[in-house]
């Protein structure tokens, strides 16, 4: 009864954040429309999400076993709680610069503690990939949720409207209510802790000696390139749809939620597949599947005319085609965590994951100032043309990922 409470609060957490995590992309373009700021001005809100969740993780990933992964998601779940509050009540750009930094220092946290507690709950490995890619299935079920959420609060007539505001109400009493569920779990982290830790520091020092590794880098080169691939589409997706497809504001950012939708099911179906097939081949197939997804829609982007009386029946056919890229994006991310943290110890899941925390907030940061560079200097097709370097990259650093892995010896993911 308790481990299903458990995996309820993790699943909560994991769904308040996929809301918060993933609005930046309707958060850019209402800012470009609400307080007139520019695209380059407006993408630095990915950053102020990402490289917080990268700085917080690097010091405080170690430590968080002693500290406790229930009191860090209770804290982190207090500062967004708090934030959320601060966006209706303080509208500026500003705020919301603020509200993505608390986003980022509270993702931090959870991170590192929901990974971590997995490894905890978890049987056996096939165990842990279930858990894994269902929990990162429902968080896509979350960003899915946030668009037609935030859609149903921006006022399509008057896009400089701050009624979307208004949608934080919402969502602080979303994580507040979450705060109490996980107030009232009980969390067993026994054998969290490293058996024969020397302190905080040698803690700290023993998470960077985990880089060392060649599986390692292997590893955080791969999910850096994956996260930059998907930032950089979920973020300017929304603005995609507004000024080259040519849809109103309120459906542009309801038509992204069929990429967030492909993600969810991708990331759910894989929970069912990769416990039957071996990862590798599986992986390598939706990577090249992603590449051909835009090269086949992208050439459908061209010469769309403006249609003030568009429909979801009207809407442009690559509006749905190049969405379908989550569908093959969905199972990489889950899949290579789990195939890695499915190989060490449980006292080295959190310093494993701080890492893949640091760099996953790099690949956002860099895919989204990239994408939005060139999509304010060039122009929005030859930003989502970029996407195929980093899918590329990919295909190689997952190779190298495989070789690694056979060469290492594989520990039960119960180890203590």
């Amino acid at each position: 009864m308790n481990q299903r409470r458990i995996m309820l609060a993790l699943f909560m957490i994991y769904f308040v954040f996929a809301i918060l995590l993933n609005s930046v992309g309707t958060v850019i373009l209402q800012v470009i429309h609400t307080y007139g700021v520019d695209k380059g001005a407006a993408s630095v809100l990915e950053g102020f999400k990402d490289l917080p969740i990268a700085i917080v993780s690097f010091f405080v990933a170690s430590t968080l076993p002693r500290f406790g992964y229930k009191k860090a998601m209770l804290v982190a779940l207090a500062i967004v709680t708090a934030a959320t509050l601060a966006m209706p009540m303080i509208p500026a750009f500003a705020t919301a610069k603020l509200l993505f930094l608390c986003v980022g220092v509270a993702f931090a946290l959870v991170k590192v503690s929901v990974y971590s507690t997995i490894g905890l709950v978890a049987r056996d490995r096939k165990h842990h990939a279930g858990i894994t890619n269902m929990l990162e299935g429902f968080f896509m079920v979350g960003v899915l949720s946030a668009y037609w959420i935030f859609g149903f609060f921006i006022d399509a007539d008057d896009p400089a409207s701050t009624s979307w505001l208004n949608v934080y109400w919402l969502l602080s009493g979303l994580c507040a209510a979450t705060f109490l569920l996980v107030l009232v779990t009980s969390f067993d982290e026994y054998g969290a802790a490293p058996p024969d830790s020397r302190g905080p520091a040698a803690d700290f020092i023993e998470m960077l000696r985990l880089f060392v590794r060649p599986l390692v880098y292997v590893f955080v080169l791969t999910a850096f390139l994956s996260v930059l691939v998907e930032q950089a589409i979920g973020s300017w997706l929304p603005t995609f749809n507004n000024e080259i497809l040519m849809l109103p504001a309120t459906m542009s950012v309801q038509v992204t939620s069929i990429f967030a939708g492909c993600l969810a099911v991708g990331r759910l179906l894989a929970g069912v597949v990769m416990r039957r097939l071996n990862w590798y081949p599986v992986l390598t197939v939706c990577m090249l599947a992603m590449g051909a997804t835009v090269l086949l829609s992208l050439p459908l982007t061209h010469g769309i005319a403006h249609d003030p009386n568009v429909t979801w029946a009207t809407a442009p056919v690559a509006a749905f085609l190049f969405p379908l890229i989550g569908l093959f994006m969905a199972p990489i991310y889950p899949g290579i965590n789990s195939v890695m943290l499915s190989s060490l110890p449980r006292h080295q899941h959190a310093p494993m994951t701080g890492l893949l925390v640091i760099f996953s907030a790099l690949g956002g940061t860099t895919g989204s100032l990239i994408t939005g560079y060139v999509f304010g200097h060039v122009n929005g097709h030859f930003a989502f043309y970029l996407t195929l370097v980093p899918i590329v990259l990919m295909v190689g650093s997952l190779y190298g990922f495989k070789r690694q892995v056979e060469k290492s010896p594989a520990e039960a993911v119960v180890t203590a």
